[in-house]
């Protein structure tokens, strides 16, 4: 253990985290893209997205890709669901969200000052993910009750019919695109955030907290 606290880094991002986040990365690029196709072929409203931003082809090609991404994403947000409840990970990163925290982040980050220190997530990161996980729920649903109407018309009816699904399943969907164009444009702007969800680890500081029972994991 006394090695273990004098390493020059330490681990900030699970096994399992990682895992998680890479295979999610894959699977909502897959599936929005799909959905884009599927959507050109039935627009809600007066635009198209663009071939290239689109995949599958056709609309049969599309629908294969979007059923097959979506099964890899609910199946591995229940696995990272169960992670996060049975390890702590939630409790630790996400918890507490106290709203003269959040004000105070804000103005920080609008005001360029919102100090970034890697394993420790500031209240508007907090938010973003609670509301981006909340929304990988609601795409879910609604994205069933659109694929099955008939089977699931309870599902259809809790979101007020069939053409408003669609709407909210639209709109969730772009939720989750803004929070990954959000997620990104962080990246470029601290690209120092990268590598550890990559390995895992990173540099050790002397203000750094001991690592806790997730990060032995």
């Amino acid at each position: 253990m006394a090695n273990a606290d004098k390493s020059p880094t330490r681990i900030i991002h699970p096994l399992p985290v990682r895992v998680a986040h890479w295979i999610n990365a894959f699977a909502i690029v897959c599936m929005v893209m799909s959905g884009w196709q599927i959507y050109n072929a039935s627009p809600l409203f007066g635009f198209d997205f663009p071939r290239w931003a689109t995949l599958g082809g056709w609309l049969g090609g599309a629908i294969a890709w979007h059923l097959a991404a979506m099964w890899l994403l609910v199946v591995n947000g229940l696995i990272y669901l169960g992670y996060g409840l049975l390890a702590g990970h939630f409790h630790r990163h996400f918890l507490p969200l106290r709203p003269r925290d959040l004000l105070r982040d804000v103005k920080d980050a609008l005001t360029f000052k919102l100090a970034h220190q890697p394993g420790i997530y500031n209240t508007v990161q907090r938010l973003m993910y609670i509301a981006v996980l909340l929304l990988g729920v609601l795409v879910v649903a609604s994205g069933l009750s659109i694929w099955k109407p008939v089977q699931l018309d309870g599902l259809v009816d809790l979101f007020g019919g069939y053409d408003i699904a669609r709407r909210v399943h639209f709109v969730a969907m772009a939720g989750i695109v803004a929070f990954v164009a959000v997620h990104l444009a962080l990246v470029l702007i601290v690209p120092s955030t990268l590598l550890p969800m990559l390995t895992g680890r990173a540099p050790r500081h002397s203000r750094d907290q001991a690592p806790n029972q997730e990060q032995k994991a």
